[in-house]
């Protein structure tokens, strides 16, 4: 069986590097020699900040190198409330710190495994054009720290991760998240920009159950996961987490999906996404209900909040959202809209 499979690993390894590298050839960045960009000299230590709020825009700035760190942290927290999980992670977060640049950037990333930590990580950035995104400059064992380099030559929404065998278990304990290459001349400004990661967990307890679970390998072959959630736990949005938006303003939600393995059918309730960036890429769609994001996927929505009131965030696999925790709210405050909606009075 062994013979078998390695063949065909390969093949799809060197099939979606080839087709990697001819993506990189015809980048839509507003010119055909993205690689050719030079920087302007500067250099940026990118700060990192918590999910789900995103770095600042990058705007009209010129191409710069840009300074990424991350630190991988084996830590025990919160998957539901009273059950706990051992989680995996870039920079102390599920989904880890959203890293944000232009084409024409020089990134240099540095992935730190710290000394307290027990297994040896790396990390694969669906943004390189290069041997396993990144993975095979940077596996480091506890303590060490790894560098490379790479240019950012095509715009879009990129997913990362663990790379590290068993892939699927790194993944599944939470290391994942998104790395945004913005074009030349940066996005279309908005009001309010949101990171939302979907992720799906299999623990040894059935969903609800207290203490600390186990990571569950038979359940993750099987593909049957008991929690199915937004931003590494159950409720990371909602209460007091939830988003923050008012009438009028309009938003940008870069959407990805870890996985490991289920796609996601992303949708907001009460929601209609003015813009949908198709899988995290150059192509728009437009007046889209719910966009689909498979696993090491991402999309970008945007939408106008017309109206206030809390708006359910989904996975619409239902049953994921009411009974596994793929379910969080966007909280919009303002003053009515009866010409948008208008409540019937009893």
């Amino acid at each position: 069986m062994k013979k078998v499979l390695i063949p065909a690993v390969l093949s799809i390894f060197l099939a979606l590097n080839s087709c990697k590298q001819d993506n990189a050839s015809n980048a839509t960045s507003g010119n055909g020699d993205t690689e050719k960009i030079e920087t302007d000299g500067t250099i940026e230590h990118q700060q990192s900040v918590a999910p789900p709020n995103v770095p600042a825009p990058v705007g009209d700035r010129k191409a710069k190198k840009v300074v990424v760190h991350l630190e991988v942290i084996e830590k025990v927290g919160e998957l539901a409330d009273g059950t706990q999980y051992n989680f995996w992670t870039f920079n102390g977060s599920v989904p880890g710190s959203f890293i944000r640049a232009r084409v024409g950037d020089d990134i240099e990333l540095h992935l730190k495994n710290n000394a307290n930590n027990t297994f040896p990580h790396n990390i694969d950035l669906h943004a390189v054009n290069g041997p396993g995104g990144g993975a095979e400059g940077t596996f480091v064992a506890p303590g060490k720290e790894a560098i490379f380099n790479f240019k950012a030559l095509n715009p879009g929404l990129y997913a990362y991760h663990c790379a590290t065998a068993p892939v699927g278990m790194h993944i599944a304990n939470g290391m994942y998240g998104l790395i945004l290459i913005e074009p030349e001349g940066g996005l279309p400004k908005v009001d309010k920009e949101f990171y939302i990661m979907q992720g799906d967990f299999y623990t040894k307890g059935k969903f609800g159950e207290k203490g600390l679970q186990e990571f569950d390998m038979d359940k993750a072959i099987a593909e049957n996961p008991e929690y199915v959630v937004f931003n590494g736990k159950v409720g990371a949005l909602l209460g007091d987490k939830e988003p923050q938006v008012k009438t009028g303003e309009t938003v940008r939600i870069f959407a990805g999906n870890g996985g490991p393995n289920l796609t996601s059918s992303f949708h907001i309730i009460g929601e209609v996404f003015d813009k949908v960036y198709l899988e995290g890429g150059s192509k728009i769609n437009e007046n889209v209900q719910t966009t689909v994001i498979p696993p090491g996927g991402a999309a970008i929505v945007e939408f106008k909040a017309n109206v206030p009131g809390e708006y359910v965030i989904v996975d619409h696999a239902i049953f994921r959202a009411f009974n596994k925790g793929a379910l969080g709210k966007i909280k919009v405050t303002g003053a009515d809209n009866p010409k948008v909606y208008k409540k019937s009075s009893n």
